[in-house]
């Protein structure tokens, strides 16, 4: 197959196009000189959409592409800078799909577990329908809209909403690690939001198997089957790297820190992957043990 990457350079990215080396892949990047020393051989880059003449040349397009969304504070910029870096690019491979007259047969496009916003302890499945105003869900719901514009009898599409990927190469868990490190890590308040993770091998297996199962489309939980409260999570992760878990972050800290950003960290989704596992895909980590002893052992 050929197959269209972006956001291939970020943390899900690198994995997926390591395990893509046996199709022909394209991958849409700002810097191909920075990619090609992180990326396989073979691979190809460019920096616009434009450089691929007809899309009828693609066979899948996975978007990954988007600005980290709690890295910074919610300034009206940044928001702004959120929205456009995932709904910019995938309005243009949406109207580019629809152009071709041979369209790529499978858009896998990326989401977020925050589409369902807080949800307390409820377990939450694909079928939950949310009508939230809060900008996660925002974001995340809009991005999907567009991306569904791209459905037809000879495109199918697939929505990752994706939890909390842990890697030691990036993302939360590599954050985390020094304070936890040096004994200074804990629940953040009382710790009872739900904190919906996967591991990265596991993340970039269920694209595959999104992938490679033709009839698959809709939205996707690509979380693991056990989600644990933020305390739980907290105190696995202490108990991996042998070091005490004493103390805790007070919401008003994290309110401080982040502001609106915050509610990603004192909110929780208790999401399950229904729709994957109903259609037989096994987790090789669906613990959170077996998973923290895998990336820190």
């Amino acid at each position: 197959m050929h197959i269209l990457v972006t956001g291939g350079t970020g943390l899900i990215g690198r994995v997926l196009v390591a395990q893509l080396e046996h199709h022909q892949v394209t991958v849409l990047t700002r810097s191909p000189e920075s990619a090609q020393k992180i990326l396989p051989s073979g691979v190809r880059f460019i920096r616009d959409l434009d450089e691929l003449s007809d899309f009828s040349e693609v066979d899948a397009v996975i978007n990954l592409a988007g600005e980290p969304i709690v890295d910074k504070r919610w300034s009206e910029q940044q928001k702004g800078i959120i929205c456009s870096s995932r709904w910019g690019i995938t309005e243009k491979i949406v109207k580019r799909i629809l152009a071709a007259d041979k369209p790529p047969h499978t858009f896998i496009s990326g989401s977020a577990v925050g589409y369902y916003s807080d949800q307390g302890d409820t377990i939450v499945d694909e079928t939950l329908k949310v009508d939230s105003t809060d900008f996660a869900h925002a974001v995340c719901a809009n991005w999907e809209k567009i991306a569904k514009r791209a459905q037809s009898n000879k495109t199918r599409v697939c929505l990752l909403r994706t939890g909390i990927v842990l890697s030691k190469e990036g993302g939360a868990l590599k954050k985390m690690l020094l304070p936890y490190q040096l004994g200074l890590g804990g629940p953040i308040g009382d710790g009872s939001q739900y904190f919906p993770w996967i591991h990265i091998r596991d993340m970039v297996s269920g694209i595959l198997f999104l992938l490679n199962n033709e009839k698959m489309q809709g939205p996707f939980n690509l979380t693991a089957p056990n989600p644990a409260t933020n305390k739980a999570f907290s105190k696995a992760l202490a108990s991996t790297l042998k070091r005490p878990h004493l103390l805790f972050t007070p919401k008003f800290a994290i309110s401080l820190m982040l502001g609106e950003a915050g509610q990603l960290l004192l909110e929780g989704q208790r999401a399950v992957p229904r729709t994957l596992e109903d259609n037989g895909f096994t987790f090789e980590f669906p613990d959170l043990p077996s998973a923290l002893e895998d990336l820190l052992r």
